[in-house]
């Protein structure tokens, strides 16, 4: 089984991002031998932002064998991204 990862792009200025934090640190805990969470403040890590093509923050990307499987914008509830997860790891 390959790993999962978890890619949270986010900025300190970001309302909606703040919202998010303790949904995303929640998940790091809940899937901690599951997935690998990486987080990217894009003011900076531009180069990796444009990489993926993020062009708004909050936005979360879930990647199994290095290719996206599942991008979402905007503030997203902890359900919905388990929800996502779950359908990526099982």
């Amino acid at each position: 089984m390959s790993k999962i990862e978890v890619i949270d792009f986010f900025a300190s200025w970001c309302g909606p991002c703040r919202i998010m934090k303790p949904a995303i640190e929640e998940i790091e805990k809940q899937y901690e031998d599951k997935l690998t969470l990486h987080k990217y403040d894009i003011d900076e890590n531009q180069e990796i932002a444009q990489k993926y093509s993020v062009m708004s923050i909050p936005t979360v990307l879930i990647l199994k064998e290095g290719k996206v499987i599942n991008q979402f914008v905007g503030a997203q509830s902890k359900e919905t991204l388990t929800k996502a997860i779950d359908s990526v790891i099982e």
